[in-house]
């Protein structure tokens, strides 16, 4: 024990020596960084000691402190967006500088595709949102962050459920068939299938390239806009940052469909009867009993009025949890984190739930090799993804009774065998719907600089994605108890490995202080392998078994499996010129081989040329001091959308049973005729804007008009029957889009010591028609295609009002109370000749905006967004607007005798549906939308310095609070905000979410 003593007493002797030592061998350094114009506080400031890897980062109020080792030092301090500044210690306790901004900001580096520029030298339309912007609302996936926030690009919610993603277009549609997604580049590498796999809190920037000077370099991939994800990275010379960002939000259906209560639905099924002469009113009791069945009509007697919607219903939640790591020394940086994210859904069967790990680290390894990997992995599980109780909620009777005297429930409350309880869907067991999937996504890539000037690149992007999806629907499934049957299961799974490898040559000089040259030389391979396989089967033995014991099952229904692969093989070469940073010419040159179309057409070539001018950079303009930077740019390239899946210019066989000999063999007969002369969709697009900034960076902004034109259009084209096939897929047609795209920044009010208020705000139009449909022909009513017309046309009778009076009815073989039409050729007859253009999804125009406010300590942002025109089609008035008794109906102003209207027909027994009843489902599509607004507190630096934290963020979001539109005001909707059609599926949500994010 006394030799344990002993040297437990030297250690500490030892300890305590070795801390003396190091506080005489340091000295504490701190001070106050503001900014040089406003004399507001800057946090987030990097203070790093010059050549070592000592540092610290800037709290919330602009103020740091940090160890610094004795001796002559140097401290850095930089940040974004301002110039970077050196100061010598020279023996004091307390610095204290103020950062000039770089008013222009011409200096800030924008992604632009295999590369990044300053701001000064591009030449093409690019739209940016950082981090912050992207943090700002509560999103779900890195799509929904760019709704509203960027001019040109529209960002559609088409679906509420829980993993879904929102529908992305650039600058509108151009293909009529074939895909008008964009592409998407994470770090560096194109990034295939879902954008729900990132984790939001992981990206740093979305860049996005609108025209072809931007996205040629991406050749036939690029016609429908590029859209480049970077991901965090660690900052040289930086101290360990550690954060940690938690939220959870409360989430309600926006509101409920209107559909009719007990009393206004016997008395619209009354009147279907009435309508036929099947109702007497001098004998309502015998009426009833009649019209009703037995159990409806006890349900009646017993005064049942079920809100079957409120039964379904109930609330969600939503939370999400990010840990992250990062920092760096001189030669490396690096950035981890774990994410975490789950959203349940307002229905119970629904929710997803999402795992995620990112990892960035970039190391020098000498001065002239560099090297780097970014990691992106992420599990995720989705439950109930074709589930649709908002559909058999709104079927169900009001007058019918979920459960008996025992409180059980009842499996067909009403005695319709088309009608079974929706609720026991809920029962454990009923219903299983399962989807997990596995994603690795990297991106590596190491760079040496041969000579000055010239550097090599080779990035490497392996991809893997698994996914599992199983179905099980018990025999008391609601599916199952209208068609009948036993149990059902089936079972999808697929793999996908991809990799792309690129090599990149890059030259950039600047000779004699004028001459900017900078030259890109691209060799790519991208490669990707799909294997799926699935089988679905009936009469499942033990229910218990779900869709995990497929091979016990009493029949197989289906069972399939596939291949495919592709190649793209591709040559880049871009050429930039910068004179005196006045005059900027960018040229590029892509050319594509696809495995996709067959030889001879698999090369596509695709050309880009731009022009800028740096006005403020000439000598007239010195003396216009207002205005800080004007650049006029201009643009002209072809780029292509691949457009086809693989083997589509093989064309296909089908199986066929047939009888030979008395005996059942299988043959097989060709199911798609082949056409080996397909090709591209190629889309030149001409481009013209500018770039501004006034009043000392007070306001910034761009303005930009374009005309893009899609050839060789990817349709089928009809064949004689005699022929042997209906259609074949060939290039043929034209399409053309036009716009104006206008986006500002401004700094309305700025007092660093009080009120603050910035303001985003962008606006845009896009008008897209068909040109031409080859074969001379001017429409295809079957289609709904028309020259002239945008792509998508909702072409119907357009419904005028209710015919009144049996006598006008009559003169069109119709009836008093029904569907009155638009006779457009005045003949007396309604037949196809009738039938009009009655709109489009084409919206007037498109905006957005976000304010921002801050007082102190204090924050407060508004996102908010705007479509005006255009219409949309509602499948609630279509599907649940029968009036026709058997199902519940929307609550809407139906014709009776004494209710003359001319809003909705007369409801009628002997109609299923009322006649021309698609006419009812049209309905403007404008509205403005608050998509967030969030308010914050930073905690003071006073408590942050006692809890040894740099910063600690609290704050409160409300998500979609407010919604202004004629479809939802008017006409009773809940949300007009889809793609063609509002889908009876999950309804539309908003959210109250509150959360913290602190750094250490």
């Amino acid at each position: 024990m006394k030799n344990l003593l002993q040297t437990g007493g030297l250690l500490l002797f030892l300890l305590c020596h070795h801390l003396v030592i190091h506080a005489q061998n340091t000295t504490t350094i701190q001070g106050k960084v503001t900014d040089a114009k406003s004399g507001a506080p800057l946090p987030g400031v990097t203070v790093s000691v010059k050549g070592k890897s000592t540092g610290a980062q800037t709290d919330g109020q602009g103020s740091y402190k940090l160890q610094v080792p004795a001796g002559g030092n140097t401290l850095v301090f930089s940040f974004i967006g301002y110039l970077s500044q050196e100061q010598p210690i020279n023996g004091r306790s307390s610095v204290d500088i103020q950062l000039a901004e770089d008013l222009k900001k011409l200096e800030e580096v924008v992604v632009v595709g295999y590369g990044a520029q300053k701001k000064k030298d591009v030449t093409g339309a690019i739209a940016s949102i950082n981090a912050r912007s992207i943090q700002e609302v509560s999103v779900t996936n890195p799509q929904q962050a760019l709704q509203g926030r960027v001019a040109g690009i529209d960002v559609l919610i088409n679906s509420n459920k829980p993993g879904d993603e929102p529908r992305v277009r650039v600058r509108g549609n151009r293909s009529i068939t074939a895909g008008n997604d964009p592409l998407y580049i994470v770090d560096g590498i194109p990034y295939a299938g879902n954008l729900n796999d990132i984790n939001p809190s992981d990206i740093a920037s979305m860049d996005v390239l609108k025209d072809a000077s931007a996205t040629a370099i991406y050749g036939s991939r690029g016609a429908n806009g590029v859209i480049l994800v970077t991901t965090q990275r660690g900052k040289s010379s930086s101290p360990v940052r550690v954060t940690y960002n938690a939220d959870y939000g409360i989430i309600k259906a926006l509101g409920e469909s209107d559909m009719m209560d007990a009393t206004q639905y016997t008395n619209m099924r009354r009147e279907a009867n009435r309508a036929i002469g099947k109702y007497n009113d001098n004998n309502p009791d015998s009426s009833d009993a009649a019209v009703f069945n037995a159990t409806e009509y006890a349900n009646i007697k017993r005064g049942v009025n079920t809100d079957w919607q409120k039964l379904l219903l109930s609330s969600g939640w939503q939370t999400s949890h990010n840990l992250g790591v990062s920092g760096g020394s001189e030669k490396t940086k690096y950035a981890a984190s774990l994410g975490y994210f789950k959203q349940q859904g307002v229905f119970k069967l629904q929710s997803y739930e999402r795992y995620n790990i990112h990892l960035n680290l970039d190391q020098e390894i000498s001065k002239r090799v560099r090297a780097g990997v970014s990691l992106l992995g992420t599990y995720s599980k989705r439950r109930g993804e074709t589930y649709n109780g908002m559909s058999a909620a709104l079927k169900m009777l009001p007058i019918a009774d979920p459960y008996d005297a025992n409180g059980n429930l009842i499996i067909l409350p009403t005695g319709d065998s088309q009608q079974p309880n929706a609720l026991l869907d809920y029962v454990p067991g009923n219903r299983v719907e399962d989807r997990t999937r596995f994603r690795l996504f990297t991106s590596l890539y190491g760079e040496v600089d041969i000579i000055d000037g010239l550097k090599y690149r080779l990035n490497v992007g392996p991809d893997i994605q698994q996914s599992n999806y199983g179905l099980f629907q018990g025999k008391n499934n609601t599916d199952l108890l209208i068609g009948g049957g036993d149990a059902t299961a089936q079972k999808t799974n697929y793999t996908t490995l991809a990799y792309t490898v690129e090599n990149l040559l890059t030259y950039n000089k600047v000779i004699h202080q004028k001459h900017n040259i900078g030259v890109t030389a691209l060799y790519s391979v991208q490669r990707q392998r799909e294997d799926s396989n699935n089988a679905s089967v009936r009469g499942i033995p033990v229910e218990a078994q779900q869709f995990y014991n497929l091979d016990e099952a009493g029949n197989v229904t289906a069972l399939g499996s596939q291949l495919g692969t592709w190649t793209i093989l591709s040559y880049m070469g871009r050429i930039n010129y910068g004179f005196d940073d006045r005059y900027l010419v960018t040229l590029t040159l892509r050319a594509d081989g696809s495995s996709r179309f067959a030889p001879g057409k698999q090369w596509g070539y695709f050309p880009s040329v731009a022009l800028a001018w740096n006005m403020t950079n000439e000598n007239f303009m010195k003396s216009v001091t207002w205005l800080d930077n004007l650049k006029l740019r201009a643009s002209y390239g072809k780029i292509g959308n691949t457009g086809i899946p693989p083997y589509a210019t093989q064309g296909s066989l089908l199986r066929s049973p047939y009888s030979y000999n008395n005996k059942g063999v299988l043959g097989y007969i060709p199911n798609q005729l082949r056409n080996p002369n397909l090709t591209w969709e190629t889309t030149s697009s001409v481009n013209a804007g500018f770039d501004f900034s006034v009043f000392k960076g007070r306001v910034t902004g761009s303005v930009d008009w374009y005309r893009q034109k899609t050839s060789d259009l990817l349709l089928n084209k009809l064949l004689p029957i005699s022929n042997g096939f209906g259609s074949v897929l060939v290039n043929v047609g034209e399409t053309q889009n036009s716009g104006v795209e206008i986006a500002l920044s401004t700094a309305i009010i700025q007092n660093p010591n009080g009120f603050n208020w910035n303001m985003d705000v962008n606006f845009f139009t896009n008008r897209e028609k068909i040109l031409s449909l080859g074969n001379g022909a001017k429409s295809d009513p079957g289609n709904a295609w028309f020259i002239g017309e945008p792509i998508t046309v909702y072409y119907d009778y357009q419904k005028v009002g209710i015919w009144q009076t049996e006598a006008e009815a009559q003169v069109y073989q119709q009836h008093q109370g029904e569907i009155r039409l638009n006779d457009v050729n005045n003949d007396k007859k309604l037949d196809a000749n009738d039938r009009v253009i009655l709109g489009s999804q084409q919206p007037d125009w498109s905006g957005g905006m976000t304010q921002r406010f801050s007082w102190k300590g204090i924050d407060l942002s508004i996102v908010a967004f705007a479509r005006i025109g255009g219409m949309v089609k509602s499948d609630f008035y279509q599907n649940y607007n029968t009036l026709f008794g058997r199902y519940n109906n929307l609550d809407v102003n139906y014709w009776t005798p004494s209710n003359p209207t001319n809003d909705f027909p007369r409801p009628n027994r002997n109609q299923e549906r009322p006649n021309n009843y698609t006419s009812l489902s049209y309905f403007d599509g404008s509205f403005f939308k608050i998509r967030n607004i969030g308010v914050g507190y930073n905690l003071p630096e006073s408590l942050m310095k006692r809890w040894g934290m740099q910063a600690l963020r609290v704050h409160a979001d409300v998500k979609q609070p407010l919604i202004i539109a004629p479809y939802r005001q008017k006409y009773k909707g809940i949300d007009p905000e889809d793609v063609t059609t509002i889908s009876v599926d999950a309804p539309a949500t908003w959210m109250l979410q509150f959360g913290l994010n602190a750094t250490f």
